[in-house]
């Protein structure tokens, strides 16, 4: 299927989800909000990988929301009532967060290679990815700031566990840019690259490390790594508690000290597709 802001391809269990308007900043118009959870949610739901690396072309990941998003459909009509498009553009805003919670909620991992600006939602989508890699020349802004406004698609509950408040704090009441180096300083980013083509290479030989492991044992570090984040130790301990109670797997790690021992590939099953939704 074609999209208008992404090409996706999905090769050796790894999905290569690339934002392809690089012409245009990659701007996140409308289509993009729409697509994007569409495509995460059908590799996820339908386990068609194990692995989602997401890239981007051009001089610049994304400048981030493309105006038209808040302009068109009649979201900020002023002839509204005020109240009632108060609460329209609130369920508006949660519409657009969930776009990029598709990404921290798919069972796979999902690796973000990250070159130029990286300006405004797109801080929110790459804040919403398990792992980031930048390039040298990458930076990454809070715009909202400059723009008068509160940012609100993810930035500020993401960041406030990824990087110091401090710094947080900095970075949002100023718009400043955070370049690569401060970013890999703080945690931010993983690894810096001299250019793109460096990136991804390095990108996909980590990704093709972790669609070699047990995809039932990666997706549940990636349940208690998010619930770690959210919840108490004696909670996140209970709760893996209760995981392995069902999905601790000894025919999974026979087969890893078996591969390991004969020095080849071992052979986990697939995650399985998940039953589709019924509509009430």
């Amino acid at each position: 299927m074609a999209y208008e802001c992404f090409d996706l391809e999905i090769a050796d269990k790894i999905a290569h989800l690339r934002l392809k308007r690089g012409e245009a900043l990659n701007t996140m118009t409308r289509a993009f909000w729409r697509d994007l959870p569409e495509i995460v949610r059908d590799i996820d739901r339908n386990a068609r990988a194990r692995v989602i690396v997401i890239s981007s072309t051009g001089k610049h990941f994304s400048a981030g929301m493309d105006i038209s998003v808040f302009t068109q459909g009649g979201v900020t009509n002023s002839g509204s009532d005020r109240y009632t498009a108060g609460e329209a553009f609130r369920l508006h805003v949660k519409s657009l967060q969930e776009s990029f919670s598709c990404l921290e909620e798919a069972r796979m991992p999902v690796l973000v290679g990250c070159q130029g600006g990286v300006i405004g939602g797109a801080v929110d989508m790459v804040s919403a990815c398990d792992v980031r890699y930048a390039t040298r020349d990458a930076f990454f802004q809070i715009q909202e700031i400059n723009l008068a406004m509160t940012a609100d698609v993810g930035t500020f509950p993401r960041l406030a566990h990824l990087i110091p408040h401090g710094a947080l704090r900095e970075l949002s009441y100023t718009g400043r840019r955070l370049d690569a180096s401060r970013a890999f300083a703080l945690g931010f980013v993983t690894a810096i690259y001299d250019d793109h083509a460096a990136m991804l290479s390095a990108v996909f030989e980590t990704a093709k490390e972790i669609a070699a492991k047990s995809p039932l044992a990666v997706a549940g570090s990636k349940v208690m790594l998010n619930r770690a984040r959210d919840h108490s130790i004696a909670d996140c301990l209970d709760y893996i508690a209760t995981w392995q109670a069902g999905m601790f797997p000894p025919p999974h790690m026979a087969e890893a000290f078996a591969a390991k021992a004969e020095k080849r590939a071992a052979s986990f099953p697939d995650l399985l597709p998940l039953p589709a939704r019924r509509e009430p």
